[in-house]
């Protein structure tokens, strides 16, 4: 499991999901992040990989290194 940054561009990435959620109510927000872990989850495939991905975002230590500094923030 990567645990560093592996964007190859972290702001257009976060510009097209910002954008994605532009107009929706919460629970359709809420839907379309469901969506998008279910399709993200289906392209890396790895089920061990998959729960380490769950156990890490689960650690309160991990969310800070994986939060990207975008938009010099």
């Amino acid at each position: 499991m990567k645990t560093t940054l592996n964007f190859q561009d972290a702001d257009a990435f976060y510009e097209s999901l910002l954008d994605a959620h532009q107009g929706l109510s919460r629970e359709q927000s809420e839907l379309l992040n469901a969506r998008l872990i279910l399709l993200m989850a289906n392209q890396i495939g790895n089920t061990a990989v998959l729960q380490a991905c769950i156990a890490a975002a689960g650690e309160p230590a991990a969310r800070p290194a994986m939060t990207p500094h975008l938009h010099g923030t």
